[in-house]
């Protein structure tokens, strides 16, 4: 089934093929200057320091729905072994098994295709079994390192989670803007609380994925209008799920990584921060969420850290 016209006009709307120039691979990366880091230290107040990662264990977040992707396995293969004989100084070793995408992620510009392409017009069968991502592999992002913003969608309509068949719209975002008393700016890296991670938090990992609230197909261009560098938020399926469309699946993955060329991220949870943006009563901060560099990686995990 081809993707409805209704798709292709939004795709066309927030397009950067090109934008960067033709051999670019860091798509909305590119919004994240030296000036806008500059002003991104300028959020930090009292220094307080809020993870925003999920703990890599094997009782995750991935349920086997997706195939092939695997909660972390962590294996042992050296415990106090003296390498150099008896007495000497002993190491332990482990090692990890676990798909890219399984806990808190970024998914690369390379996660997702539609109609044979890639970001910027790339072919999608640039991604190969031995390579992997050829082209805007995980890879290829540069630090990120920039002003983050709390929209804090559930909070700003006064609840503690959005109902499983929310789909959080561009009004709902301009909500959440007022509600924190900001602005979007060029250069942000924008998380969106729905609440869905109570869910998983609280043991329910079924419920935490399915039915779930999540983007509607009418906020990239809301995103793209603001020159956002990237969007993260606190579901395992980022958008809403099942589809607002029936039979238009993940449409908002092909136009964030495929058309925008923006990273977007899964599984934060942003329930600390929540709190704290609360009681400081701010949304804004600097946020570290560097890629782990796995080479062809359309996919990875990431530690973000908010510093208020």
């Amino acid at each position: 089934m081809s993707l409805p016209a209704a798709f292709h006009d939004i795709a066309k709307r927030v397009n950067n093929w090109g934008r960067w120039g033709d051999d670019d691979e860091i798509g909305t990366l590119n919004l994240i200057t030296e000036e806008t880091v500059r002003g991104a230290a300028a959020a930090v107040r009292g220094g307080l320091r809020i993870p925003l990662a999920l703990p890599l264990r094997q009782d995750g977040v991935q349920t086997g729905v997706i195939p092939g992707r695997v909660n972390p396995l962590h294996t042992m293969v050296q415990i106090n072994q003296e390498l150099f004989g008896p007495g000497t100084v002993a190491t332990s070793d482990d090692m990890v098994t676990m798909g890219l995408q399984s806990a808190t992620h970024w998914d690369a510009l390379t996660h997702a295709s539609h109609s044979g392409r890639l970001y910027n017009g790339r072919r999608a069968d640039t991604i190969t079994p031995h390579e992997g991502a050829r082209f805007s592999g995980i890879d290829k992002a540069p630090p990120v390192v920039s002003r983050g913003v709390l929209l804090d969608v559930a909070r700003a309509k006064g609840l503690d989670r959005l109902p499983g068949d929310h789909a959080v719209t561009p009004e709902d975002l301009d909500e959440a803007a007022e509600f924190g008393r900001l602005t979007v700016r060029g250069g942000d890296i924008v998380l969106v609380r729905t609440g869905q991670m109570q869910l998983f938090l609280g043991g329910d990992r079924h419920g935490y994925g399915y039915p779930s609230p999540g983007l509607s197909v009418r906020t990239p261009e809301w995103f793209h209008a603001r020159d956002v560098a990237a969007v993260a938020n606190d579901t395992l399926t980022f958008e809403i799920f099942p589809p607002e469309i029936e039979n238009l699946w993940l449409p908002v993955h092909a136009l964030h990584l495929v058309e925008m060329g923006m990273l977007q991220g899964q599984n934060w949870n942003l329930e600390a921060l929540s709190t704290a943006c609360a009681q400081e009563q701010r949304h804004t901060f600097l946020l570290s969420a560097m890629p782990e560099p796995f080479v062809g990686g359309t996919g990875t995990p990431v530690a973000p850290v908010a510093v208020l």
